[in-house]
């Protein structure tokens, strides 16, 4: 006798609710299956978002004008200092003169060259400089709505180092790499009667590429750790070809050096390379974080105490043996 209730799995004639509202029933017993559930916001693509290209065009759009407000308003806020900031930039060649025996001042040869040195290029190097965490932050901003929500970390990181090398780069030159540099250049000559002037734009125009080009190459550890977390390269892979990253610092060195000569390339050159192996160390301990393993603190004290006894030695042999001695500014050990 067939029975009045509906095969399972089976719609009655006179329901009418649809499959999807009824639900697929289970072989083994009569609840419904559960629909899909969507990926939530913890997940691998946690917090990633979803943007046309048109979107991605809007959103560039925006951070570059926020970008050139942030150092519009740096801009005006240098003006009000332009005289000082001058007198800053133009200490180095000042200096330099002094210590030739000719004339500390810079020379103009166009009516208008003062002005657009002191008013209007100066200060907007220093907006520059001043206002780098900003841009750098806009650059990030653009870039994370691309990102895992882990690697949403690194923003802090990212604008702090970025900016922090940035500047660091710029002391550098001005305190080291440019100031040496243009007393060597400018100390040539003194015993064939040759006596320096500078102009002021030529000044500035290599003050402008010194700075600036050394403040970029002082990112290279930035760029090697931000490869070594894209999987690009890693510690193993730069260590291995580290003879072929050395000539291409010293390349880089050369192109980016404003004058010919082998002492301010070496002046350059050296730095490069220290922050190569500061980049090294950096992408080491990305891997160490991404394998979670610990850092091997006894070695790294065990070699850093090395070092330190053989910097000792050599301090000692320099000042008991060719005469060295200190003294309280740079490079601490003259003769």
């Amino acid at each position: 006798m067939a029975s009045d209730e509906p095969e399972q799995g089976v719609t009655a004639p006179g329901d009418e609710s649809s499959p999807e509202e009824v639900g697929v029933v289970s072989v083994g017993g009569g609840e419904d299956a559960s629909p899909p559930a969507e990926p939530d916001g913890d997940g691998e693509e946690g917090g990633m978002l979803r943007m046309s290209f048109l979107e991605h065009l809007e959103e560039l759009r925006r951070r570059l004008i926020l970008s050139l407000g942030g150092l519009g308003v740096s801009f005006v806020l240098c003006l009000l200092f332009a005289n000082q900031i001058w007198k800053f930039i133009s200490a180095p060649a000042i200096d330099a003169l002094k210590s030739t025996g000719a004339s500390p001042n810079l020379v103009i040869i166009k009516p208008t060259e003062a002005f657009a040195m002191i008013w209007v290029k100066a200060p907007m190097l220093a907006a520059i400089f001043l206002a780098a965490p900003w841009i750098l932050y806009q650059v990030w901003a653009f870039i994370a709505p691309g990102l895992y929500k882990r690697e949403r970390r690194w923003a802090a990181p990212f604008v702090i180092c970025t900016a922090g090398l940035f500047v660091a780069g710029g002391a550098f030159a001005y305190y080291v790499a440019f100031r040496f540099g243009l007393e060597f250049l400018l100390s040539i000559g003194r015993d064939v009667n040759v006596t320096p002037m500078i102009t002021a734009t030529e000044y500035f125009d290599l003050f402008v590429n010194a700075t600036i080009g050394i403040g970029i190459v002082f990112e290279l550890p930035v760029l090697l750790f931000f490869l070594t977390l894209l999987r690009v390269v890693s510690p193993r892979f730069l260590l291995r070809n580290t003879r072929y990253a050395v000539l291409a610092i010293v390349v880089v060195a050369a192109v980016v050096t404003p004058t010919p000569d082998v002492f301010n390339l070496m002046l350059f050159a050296l730095p490069m390379v220290l922050l190569y192996f500061v980049g090294i160390f950096a992408s080491y301990l990305l891997v160490l974080h991404r394998e979670k393993q610990r850092f091997p603190w006894v070695k790294m004290l065990y070699g850093l105490l090395v070092l330190l006894v053989a910097i000792a030695g050599v301090l000692y042999l320099a000042v008991t043996k060719y005469g060295y001695h200190f003294v309280g500014h740079w490079p601490f050990l003259t003769r």
